[in-house]
């Protein structure tokens, strides 16, 4: 503990929410500084000195600990050059009693004191910490009123059809926190919208756009950024189509409110093209003609990622595949396990490819179990279109999301089939003794290639090409325990590397227990039992 009289380091903090008033001559900054330097002034006879560095975060909210001033603060106070932070409230250190707890065990390893001037605790003591808890509770629950009352209020306007901001759709400016018509982009949009429903899908549109020279209009957003200049592409036309905000329309949380905007199309042509374009949806993800895998569009593995199918072909047979677009990024940056199919960096729940026949086999029967009779089409390319919105692959069951009125979802049990085959080493059974279980061909593969390696690096060590076992695990990228437990391996009896070779090595045998064994080459074989 420190003794009175030992000059103590005091860092001041202060905090505002808003940068509204700091331009002012004296400001909120100024004035918890003003306050937190008088008080280590009272303390003088304690030893306290202030820094002269000051850590003033201006317009930063208290809910992120992401505040520059603050993150110097904490750079100084594991760098032990601080001994006591003085702030004028506690949540000017932080709203949040999360990232207050955070805040606390730091302090703590580094033995700093926290001090607030309108608060009188002491973080030292239990009952501080408690009234600390306490005022960071009200803290943390004033934050989460604010933005719930920022949120009804959003919701409430937007069904009054007012405009709360964000990016401002093509078409439009705001002026007095309203949407007003820009003439020349306005027909813009009813051209798009026009032409869509003359071609029929959004790639002859854009086609049509970029023959035609047709561009989007240039636009200042809310940074300054200058904007537009390019030709459309096929996401910002969807986006157009798909907007409700031209038919005069809000959304808000999936529900359209009537908007006080004017709409720039008219609600006939809007429905038509919604029409339009769900109907191309569904084209999309119907099987077409001659086309074998039934989920494409509708498959996702566990972590929501989509499958896309693919084949590969051996002789004249052609195997089909359903292959998890993550585990396919994820192959092409050297992470993914191609053998297994899954990534070897990604969640467990990861399911890299499965045969599509065994799937989509499994997905038709449940579909044909749980949809009545009458509403069942012949087809199995059809009862998927009709009936089936998605499937999610997880590692133990299948879960099928349906449309129309049927059940919500159906669980299937599933277990994704191995994809390596058992082999082993039959020998022929013995009249003296019972037939032993034969080893497996991947132990032995396995144990051999672990001791030519063991060999290898005994021939390096002897001969001086490599300067000890050190360096040895330094080249192979290993421990230097993993290194000479390997070394072990070279002293193996010639009788136990035979009986290895030929897979008379009693199962159960693996590496560890041959790198343990005597360096008598009897006494190994007796281990054994050979």
């Amino acid at each position: 503990m420190t003794l009175p009289g030992k000059p103590l380091r005091c860092a001041i903090y202060t905090r505002v929410s808003t940068e509204h008033g700091l331009e002012q001559a004296f400001n909120s900054l100024h004035n918890q500084r003003e306050a937190a330097e008088a008080y280590v002034r009272s303390q003088a006879h304690e030893g306290w000195r202030c820094s002269g560095v000051r850590y003033d975060d201006g317009g930063y909210s208290g809910g992120s600990l992401e505040r520059p001033a603050l993150q110097r603060l904490l750079a100084e106070v594991r760098a032990g050059r601080v001994d006591v932070i003085v702030v004028y409230k506690v949540d000017r250190l932080t709203r949040a009693l999360s990232d207050f707890a955070k805040l606390v065990e730091l302090f703590d390893a580094n033995a700093v004191s926290f001090v607030s001037v309108t608060q009188a605790f002491n973080t030292t003591s239990s009952m501080g910490r408690l009234t600390l808890n306490v005022l960071l509770s009200f803290a943390q629950f004033e934050r989460e009123l604010t933005g719930e009352r920022i949120r009804d209020k959003i919701a409430a306007s937007k069904r009054r059809g007012l405009w709360m901001g964000g990016v401002v759709p093509l078409g439009y400016r705001v002026e007095a926190r309203a949407l007003h018509p820009v003439p020349e982009h306005a027909a813009l949009i009813g051209l798009i919208y026009r032409r869509y429903l003359e071609l029929g899908t959004v790639g002859l549109l854009k086609l049509e756009l970029d023959r035609d020279g047709i561009l989007v209009p240039e636009r200042i957003d809310g940074a300054g950024r200058r904007t537009g200049g390019k030709g459309f592409s096929r996401g910002q036309l969807y986006a157009i189509l798909a907007n409700p905000i031209y038919a005069g329309q809000l959304v808000h949380k999936g529900q359209v409110h009537p908007g006080q905007q004017p709409a720039l199309v008219d609600e006939a042509t809007f429905a038509a093209v919604q029409d339009r374009l769900g109907a191309n949806h569904r084209e999309r993800l119907r099987p077409r003609s001659g086309e074998t895998h039934l989920l494409v569009g509708r498959i996702r593995d566990g972590q929501g990622h989509v499958m896309t199918p693919t084949h590969t072909q051996k002789g004249t047979r052609r195997y089909r595949y359903y292959v998890s677009q993550a585990v396919l990024k994820a192959s092409k940056a050297g992470v993914a396990a191609r053998q297994t199919g899954i990534d070897v960096a990604a969640p467990p729940d990861a399911i890299g490819r499965v045969s599509a026949p065994d799937l989509e086999a499994r997905v038709v029967a449940a579909l044909r179990d749980a949809i009545p009779a009458r509403k069942q089409p012949a087809a199995d390319a059809d009862l998927v279109a009709d009936h089936l919105a998605e499937v999610r692959l997880h590692p133990d069951r299948l879960m099928l999301r349906l449309v129309g009125d049927e059940p919500d979802t159906i669980t299937i049990a599933w277990t994704r089939p191995s994809t390596q085959r058992r082999r082993e080493i039959v020998l022929p059974p013995s009249a003296q003794q019972p037939r032993p279980r034969p080893m497996k061909v991947e132990d032995r593969a396995r144990i051999l290639k672990a001791i030519a390696t063991a060999r290898a690096w005994m021939e390096d060590l002897v001969s001086g090409r490599i300067d000890g076992t050190e360096a040895l695990a330094e080249r192979a990228r290993i421990s230097e325990r993993s290194v000479r437990m390997s070394l072990s391996l070279a002293h193996l009896s010639p009788t136990i590397v035979a009986a290895i070779m030929a897979g008379r090595l009693p199962r159960g045998i693996g590496l560890r227990h041959l790198a343990e064994l005597p360096v008598a080459w009897a006494e190994q074989q007796t281990a054994l039992g050979l």
